[in-house]
């Protein structure tokens, strides 16, 4: 009987998976109940642009953490690579769960930005859950927001997207009170019909609340 997996699970672990965990590798070994008969080694590869996409965000005052199943070694050479702020290893689902959750407790805004099966958990705990556009199907109907492109410089976009909308919705809140008020107040001392008040202050308010509205799409 064979048994696959990590160097945990092994009683004789060769000197070998030291060096590569080193070097940032993933190792994954292949043997029996008596010796390890094979060493695998995986590599991760950075997303294009991703650490221009972790920059961007720092820049924005932002705090960048990863989490990630791989191990202690692996994850820190990936995270000096990527520059990002802080990192977590060897995470099980539950575990990136129950870190998402401690950053929530500090009462921070929490974006998750994830691809596996085993981000699920933690996009739908997160304040939002963000899929990027090749994950799974589990991640994508699992998160909030969906990307079609597998660019991490979108969520960049989004953050500026969902800023611009915000603003947008207040502006509109803002006019439609004043401007609603002062058209009740107008024709309640009778300096305006009240016709005049309700095209003004209701029909021609809404086309021009829906008008303002359409400039998210130009953002």
């Amino acid at each position: 009987m064979f048994t696959v997996g990590k160097p945990s699970l092994f009683k004789d672990v060769p000197e070998e998976v030291e060096k590569l965990e080193g070097q940032g590798k993933t190792v994954v070994l292949v043997g029996n109940s008596k010796e390890v008969m094979g060493i695998i080694a995986l590599e991760d590869s950075p997303r294009r642009g991703a650490r221009k996409a972790v920059e961007r965000l720092k820049e924005r005052g932002l705090k960048v953490v990863m989490l990630t199943g791989d191990n202690e070694r692996a994850a820190r050479s990936m995270a000096a690579r990527l520059g990002v702020d802080e990192f977590r290893a060897s995470l099980l689902p539950e575990d990136k769960v129950r870190e998402v959750g401690k950053f929530l407790r500090k009462e921070e805004h929490v974006v998750m930005v994830g691809d596996g099966v085993n981000d699920a958990p933690a996009l739908a705990r997160a304040h939002v859950g963000i899929a990027m556009g090749k994950g799974t199907d589990v991640a994508i109907e699992t998160a909030d927001i969906a990307l079609m492109h597998d660019d991490l410089g979108k969520v960049e976009y989004l953050l500026d997207l969902s800023r611009h909308t915000m603003s947008v919705v207040r502006q509109n809140i803002t006019a439609a009170l004043t401007i609603k008020s002062s058209f009740a107040a107008l024709a309640f001392l009778g300096m305006m019909p009240l016709w005049l008040a309700v095209a003004v202050g209701d029909m021609g308010l809404s086309l021009a609340v829906i008008l303002n509205a359409l400039r998210i799409a130009k953002g």
